[in-house]
């Protein structure tokens, strides 16, 4: 019989329709070939809860509770006063807790794994420590926090200065506690290493992965886009606020300078719960923002271009291997492009100066230069970026041995 093992993660890991759910989905996904899964986690997506069976195959047991984004900000201001990161009263629910301890108690799990920062609170205290725990960071989220600041002023440079700190101190205590703690990358795990020294020899990285036969089926996709000229692609959740970001900077300082040279180009942005900010920019010639779509796939695959112009940006972006997986060029900022390893014929497609940027783009709209560079995307996902290979580090971490690649 399979041992238990109690997941608990921030946000439902399914479907894998957004950076984090996928890389979750993923990791619940493997583990469950080996593990009885025991998951505690919620929705806060409504549209979410229609995909509550699909987790069936590979959880013994789950508990998904509803979290209503307002009322939990509101929690989150409880913070000031408790001397806490704002994340932890957001995501923190007395019923999920007794479901923990419950589990612990009827299945004696020996093994926990905790995705994402927030959830460590509630396998956080000494009374758990006989049991082997992992935490997933998958990013040093306090260093966004950091990031995010230098953009704003007021009170809002305030409040995320401060979730800098307590959030750092937070995450340097979990670390401290647990068994192991993962990054999504050998340079998130090498700068919270320098942020957490005490911590060092416990530290290391599972790279994400892409679906490389998901995503190189194209058969029966049909084009989305309505006119037949050069498209840019950018696909991701746009409520995030890097993803914003991301497309205000584009719109504003690279698209009008290809728009000069290919009038006829168009830019499309693509994925769910798009912001006002972001709705904003649809109504700018020649920029389409989607919405949520059902398939990503046909957006990626009849674009000339995907797009990853993010301005601030931690770990592996999984817009970038997704494009690449499917044979299409990306043109990325060093900040995107930052954790993937990616062969010196690539290094053009890294670019930051806006000009450069747009002429990189406009280079790409030549079929067959697009063609020979969207085949050595794919080329480089499929030698390094598979899931198989990417977690089997996890596979060693659990079983408690090492490839003497990282410090773990």
């Amino acid at each position: 019989m399979k041992e238990p093992l109690l997941f608990l993660s921030h946000r439902i890991p399914y479907p894998p329709n957004k950076g984090d759910k996928i890389r979750s989905f993923h990791i619940l996904k493997h583990l469950s070939k080996k593990y009885r899964i025991f998951l505690g986690t919620f929705v806060d997506d409504e549209n979410d809860w229609q995909y509550i069976d699909g987790l069936e195959p590979y959880v013994e047991e789950q508990l998904c509770l509803p979290l209503n984004p307002l009322w939990s900000k509101i929690k989150g201001l409880t913070a000031f006063a408790l001397g806490q990161p704002i994340a932890n009263p957001y995501y923190f629910d007395r019923r999920l807790q007794r479901w923990v301890d419950g589990i612990l108690e009827a299945h004696n799990p020996a093994k926990v794994f905790v995705y994402s920062s927030s959830m460590a609170q509630y396998v956080l205290d000494s009374k758990y420590d006989s049991r082997q725990r992992i935490i997933d960071f998958v990013d040093v989220d306090s260093d966004k926090w950091r990031q995010y600041s230098q953009k704003k002023t007021g009170v809002m440079k305030w409040v995320y200065q401060r979730e800098h700190r307590y959030l750092l101190d937070f995450e340097r205590k979990v670390a401290a506690s647990f068994d192991a703690s993962l990054f999504v990358s050998v340079d998130e795990a090498a700068l919270f290493k320098q942020m957490a020294p005490e911590s060092t020899a416990k530290i290391g990285s599972v790279s994400n992965g892409v679906d490389l036969d998901y995503f190189a089926d194209t058969n029966g996709l049909q084009t989305p886009y309505e006119h037949e000229v050069p498209v840019l692609v950018f696909t991701g959740a746009m409520d995030y606020w890097a993803n914003a970001d991301a497309v205000q900077w584009f719109c504003d300082e690279v698209f009008p300078l290809i728009k000069q040279t290919v009038e006829a180009a168009e830019f499309y942005i693509v994925g769910i719960n798009p912001s006002s900010q972001v709705l904003a920019l649809g109504e700018r010639v020649g920029v389409t923002v989607t919405g949520r779509v059902e398939d990503i796939r046909p957006y990626i695959h009849f674009a000339n271009v995907a797009i990853a112009s993010l301005q601030i940006a931690r770990g592996i972006q999984n817009k970038i291997l997704e494009a690449m997986a499917n044979s299409t060029p990306v043109v990325a900022t060093g900040a995107a492009m930052e954790g993937i390893a990616i062969p010196e014929a690539l290094n053009h497609l890294v670019q930051d100066v806006p000009a450069q940027f747009a002429d990189k783009v406009v280079e790409l709209f030549d079929s067959e230069y697009a063609q020979v560079t969207g085949a050595q995307c794919r080329e480089a996902v499929e030698k390094s970026y598979s899931w198989q290979a990417c977690l089997q580090q996890l596979d060693a971490v659990l079983e408690n041995r090492t490839d003497g690649e990282q410090s773990l």
